[in-house]
């Protein structure tokens, strides 16, 4: 088959756009050159595993279900394998890390529950999950077909294998890859694991059940409003109990909802919007590491929250009857 280069190079983009500069985190933050300059590894790093991620569940017809355990592997073998920042304790210097790391650390293991949640949950829901359904729903034509061909399929897992190795001996040069191997084999085993029940939960028939569910404005409200909640919780036992709660609950809800017969790719769209709308929100509260001026900081914000919103509105046309008339019947591979 033909390479679907648009939506392909789309999500190729989008990925590490949501992965990195949404948050407006780092010292490039403000820096447009330099943006664009680091997609050479970014996209390489995010964008060509959300293709993969994307093309294996398409190809397998593994659905939703398929596809968010997919990501959540491929974020644990980003943030405990690659770069290892789940592993550490003050990580590149942020000042704020070992706050973010302290009071949930597990000793025996090295390991930071908060920031096991919070790095494996992010990659999956707005590293890859998102820009997924984001793209798709833009892509109306082309949304349950393989957008690669069988060598730029290749291609694709060369680039990432290439970042993914280029990250990793930067770590360690820097000295900031930390993790045992008795860490790096417990988190090859758990993404191993994923992977297998993306296979298992993935290829299972989507039951319709009765009942109906909310219009798709509404669950973009819920999705805004329960990213927003979990990212603002406090990196505190009781806050990372919270967020492991929440994370839960919305994982049931959605489960019940996209299980009846009137959910459809407008409410895919719409929780996808609403996580990446609230990370732009949220990234307002963010301090930005190294020399960034208020100026070239809420310019950043205000530009990616933008992006977001239009993308959202765009896709909400292209997933009609959209927001606000009554959600289509889908098929089961847009079960979520």
């Amino acid at each position: 088959m033909r390479t679907a280069w648009l939506p392909a190079l789309g999500l190729f983009i989008l990925a590490p756009v949501c992965a990195e500069y949404l948050w407006g985190y780092d010292e490039s933050t403000g820096h447009p050159a330099t943006l664009i300059g680091n997609l050479i590894i970014f996209s390489p790093l995010y964008g060509a595993p959300a293709l993969l991620i994307r093309e294996l569940a398409r190809r397998r017809g593994l659905g939703w279900p398929g596809i968010l355990l997919l990501a959540a592997a491929c974020g644990v073998v980003q943030a405990a394998i690659v770069d290892q920042s789940m592993w550490s304790t003050d990580y590149r210097d942020i000042p704020y890390w070992q706050e973010m790391a302290a009071p949930t650390y597990v000793a025996p293991i090295g390991l930071s529950l908060y920031l096991a949640l919070l790095f494996v949950g992010g990659h999956m829901v707005l590293s890859f999950g998102s820009p997924i359904a984001l793209v798709e729903t833009l892509t109306r034509r082309r949304r349950r077909s393989p957008w690669l061909g069988r060598r730029m399929l290749w291609v694709v897992v060369v680039l990432y294998l290439a970042a993914c190795a280029l990250v990793m001996k930067g770590s360690y040069d820097a000295g900031e890859a930390t993790a045992t191997w008795g860490q790096l084999a417990a988190s090859t085993a758990a993404a191993g694991a994923l992977v297998i029940a993306a296979f298992v939960v993935g290829r299972r028939p989507a039951l319709i059940v009765p009942g109906s569910v909310p219009r798709p404005m509404a669950v973009w409200a819920a999705a805004l409003l329960a990213t927003g909640a979990w990212v603002a919780l406090p990196p505190t036992r009781t806050g990372t109990t919270l967020a492991a709660l929440l994370a839960l609950a919305a994982v049931v809800l959605v489960w019940r909802w996209s299980h009846r017969g009137d959910w459809g790719q407008a409410h895919v769209l719409a929780l996808a919007s609403g996580v990446v709308v609230a990370a732009g929100c949220t990234a307002f509260l963010t301090t930005p590491i190294g020399e960034v001026s208020d100026a070239e900081k809420y310019g950043h914000n205000v530009v990616l929250l933008a992006l977001m919103v239009g993308l959202s509105a765009w896709g909400a046309r292209r997933a009609r009857p959209g927001f606000d008339l009554s959600p289509p019947t889908c098929h089961r591979q847009d079960r979520a």
